[in-house]
């Protein structure tokens, strides 16, 4: 049954070097803060996986927690390039990063796999593209029924899935709503997991369409504002001044680490990360 405690107690349970952490959320939801204290706590050589690589992993890669990204789109999204992603990739800063490519549906199948307790997953998809030829977990399959020629890709089972989600009751039963990606599967198909959430209830919200109950959750921990700047449905907006932000703050090595050290590592939690953020004038709409 899940345990509620707080996020550093969390990490500290569950995270360990050299895991395969698992990061989900899809354009909301986004757990930022449990990747601040991934870094915070100084974790390495870690294999980052995200269907959709964004500014969180940009700051993961960059304070040197990872050795290799498995993922399929990656990018600041509505801005530009992850500039701490490109600089390990092109230039091993601020150490080698090994890249596993996929799509977003071969990602998909990949979790849905994982969390059926299945080998691989199938799906029509990477014909035509170069992707088989790069990455060595993309493979043909026939039908034994139909002849057709699929692609099979291997069950992700994460060491560790981190989801921000809206609430949570006292019990550790998880309620998500607004849009949703591929959380549900990705912590289903992890041997253990971390839910930060808005807050906790003592019922959840009935508009509640995605449930995970407390026994398929590790860890459950309060993180108001948690998934900033990305937004949280019903909770807060998007930041978009933040995301505009990151474009300078993360173009050069030395800026980057100042922001690090001043937001992260210097830090106590995310709330300290957060008050920070609003008296630099990046503010949460």
């Amino acid at each position: 049954m899940a345990e509620i405690m707080s996020l550093s107690e969390a990490v500290t349970a569950n995270v360990n070097d050299g895991d395969t952490v698992a990061l989900e959320g899809f354009t909301h939801l986004i757990p930022f803060a449990a990747g601040h204290e991934i870094i915070r706590q100084g974790r390495k050589d870690l294999t980052l996986v995200r269907m959709t690589p964004d500014v969180v992993y940009d700051q993961l890669i960059g304070a040197g927690c990872a050795r290799k990204l498995v993922f399929s789109w990656g990018g600041n999204p509505g801005v530009g390039s992850l500039h701490r992603f490109r600089d390990a990739v092109e230039h091993d800063w601020p150490s080698a990063l090994e890249i596993e490519e996929h799509s977003h549906a071969g990602m998909a199948a990949r979790y849905v796999a994982g969390a059926s307790g299945l080998p691989f997953g199938v799906l029509r998809g990477y014909v035509g593209t170069d992707l088989p030829k790069h990455t060595d977990t993309i493979a043909a399959i026939t039908c034994p029924f139909t002849g057709e020629q699929l692609t099979a890709v291997p069950a992700l089972r994460p060491d560790v899935t981190v989801i921000h989600a809206q609430q949570a009751d006292r019990h550790g039963n998880v309620g998500l709503w607004g849009i949703r990606g591929v959380q549900k599967e990705a912590v289903m198909s992890a041997q253990r997991s971390i839910v930060t959430v808005e807050e906790i209830v003592d019922e959840l919200n009935p508009r509640v369409t995605v449930m995970l109950p407390s026994w398929v959750v590790t860890a459950v921990a309060e993180v108001p504002s948690g998934a900033h700047p990305s937004y949280a449905h019903g909770y807060y907006e998007r930041d978009n001044a933040f995301y505009q932000a990151w474009e300078d703050i993360s173009r050069e090595r030395d800026s980057f680490d100042a922001w690090i050290d001043r937001h992260i590592r210097n830090t106590r939690d995310f709330s300290e990360h957060l008050a920070l953020v609003r008296e630099e004038g990046v503010v949460m709409a």
